[in-house]
């Protein structure tokens, strides 16, 4: 049981095996008890090999401690004991989870609560039925329920030091944006006052040389010195470097502010293009490596109720998350060419399929939600009339199947250790549906593009409400279908 993780399921426990045949002796079946003390029962099969029954130790030992037991049934077959004391028995998966079969388990009947529950396997085909003995099982519960709270304690812990760092992070960015828009602003008020005064410094140089129609040497040296003709020429296009330049960092700082208001606890009206542009250009400097942005955004949309700057982490998480994928699929297709010239393998340039990574942005308003949204609430969907779309959208390699449901747990990560911590989607999912009421859906490969592209890619779609009700939580309004025990009769 040391190698128990949280969703280990009954395969991972200790089974036991003893299948019988109608004709069994009890005699041989009381054998084997007084052989194995740790064998629970055993499994009474049909003559092709069906599952009938079991016979517990408990009840076989209760019987034969009977008076006249041992002479009734032990020379007799197990079937003549088995009709003397068929029961109700409990029949699970072995891919059922060690929480979900304790639950079952414990739900059954005072009688029949101690009694071995038979786990069916896929492998081997012969022999698909085993015992599970319930103190195995009560005991490996009460070991993922320390494991659920050791991982508990260490989400605390990392989502509050994550919180912390975050918060510092804020602090520090809006201290330093404020530290630059000072400067800035002063540059940028004093740059149109600068063009103005050139532009009249320009006219006046050119008004001397046509008054001077003969000047002097020393002028005339200077002059070659100097180069006026290129000065006043490459003047006005400096100063308008100087302005786009600027610009850039007037916008850099109003992302950079947006970005820092992480611990918030009011809601603002934005307008979501803005969020993802500021996202843009914080991330500007690797997107530069060669990621081109396709931004499809709504017209006219309005502006919805959010927390800005945890928005903008979301925005930042999914987003850099593309861009690794992107990069690092790009750099193994470069490695890959590499090697082929290497060995003198030089492909048609028609047998190369064109890739070049790319970003999609597509916001729009919706009606009602779409059919792959996890878990919905009626209750939230009667009182949402609309819905506001953001997908994310890139055309990497995609997400595999098998690890889809894995990327939201905490601490899962497919990056190399140092480079990720294992939080950013669970965050991320946590922020859209618990702070603000939405959805977050994933989707790989995107089935629209499947088909037509080299790359199955993967898209991020975040449903936020439009009209936020205070009352209403998602996670609130959705609780799993109780499950009943299934019980087979004989």
């Amino acid at each position: 049981m040391d190698d128990f993780q949280i969703y280990s399921t009954l395969q991972d426990l200790q089974l036991h095996h003893f299948g019988v045949r109608p004709e069994t002796l009890g005699s041989e079946i009381y054998q084997a008890f007084e052989q194995n003390p740790v064998l629970p029962g055993v499994i009474l099969l049909t003559q092709d090999g069906s599952l009938q029954g079991i016979v517990s130790r408990r009840h076989f030992l209760e019987i034969m401690s009977r008076q006249y037991g041992r002479e009734l049934f032990l020379r007799r077959s197990i079937t003549v004991l088995y009709r003397f004391m068929a029961h109700d028995f409990l029949k699970l998966s072995g891919a059922a989870k060690i929480t979900e079969a304790a639950q079952q388990a414990i739900s059954r009947s005072s009688e029949l609560l101690y009694e071995p529950i038979v786990v069916e396997c896929q492998t081997p085909q012969d022999q698909p039925f085993y015992l599970l003995d319930v103190h195995d099982l009560l005991q490996a519960q009460s070991i993922v329920h320390q494991l659920t709270a050791d991982l508990l304690i260490e989400k605390t812990q990392a989502e509050r030091l994550h919180t912390e760092k975050m918060a510092s992070l804020g602090k520090m960015m809006a201290g330093v944006a404020h530290e630059i828009r000072n400067p800035v602003n002063f540059i940028w008020g004093n740059l149109n006052y600068l063009e103005e005064y050139t532009e009249d410094l320009t006219d006046l140089v050119r008004a001397y040389e046509g008054e001077i129609i003969h000047p002097s040497k020393s002028l005339i040296q200077l002059k070659q010195r100097i180069d006026p003709n290129f000065v006043l020429d490459d003047l006005p296009q400096m100063l308008q470097s100087m302005k786009t330049g600027a610009d850039r960092l007037r916008h850099l700082v109003t992302s950079l502010r947006t970005f820092s208001r992480m611990d918030e606890t009011q809601r603002d009206l934005i307008d979501i293009h803005q969020s993802l542009d500021s996202t843009l250009q914080i991330l500007n400097n690797r997107i530069k490596e060669g990621v081109t942005i396709d931004k499809q955004y709504a017209d006219d949309l309005p502006e919805i109720s959010c927390f800005c700057g945890q928005i903008g982490q979301v925005f930042m998480n999914i987003i850099s998350n593309a861009l690794d994928a992107l990069l690092t699929h790009q750099a193994a297709l470069a490695e890959l060419e590499k090697t082929k010239t290497n060995f003198g393998l030089t492909p048609q340039a028609s047998d190369i399929p064109l890739w070049e990574p790319r970003i999609t942005l597509m916001t729009s308003p919706r009606d009602r939600l779409p059919v792959d949204v996890p878990h919905p609430s009626t209750t939230l969907d009667a009182s949402t009339a609309s819905w506001l779309s953001i997908r994310i959208r890139d055309n990497g390699p995609g997400i595999p199947q098998e690890i889809q449901e894995q990327v939201f747990q905490d601490f899962f990560t497919t990056k190399p250790s140092g480079d990720g911590t294992g939080l950013g989607l669970p965050i991320t999912r946590q922020i859209v549906t618990e702070k603000h009421g939405g959805y977050l859906i994933l989707r790989s490969p995107i089935p629209e593009v499947a088909e037509s592209q080299p790359t199955s890619g993967t898209e991020f779609e975040i449903l936020l409400p439009m009209r936020v009700s205070p009352t209403i939580n998602p996670r609130a309004q959705f609780s799993a279908p109780a499950t009943r025990p299934a019980l087979f009769s004989p």
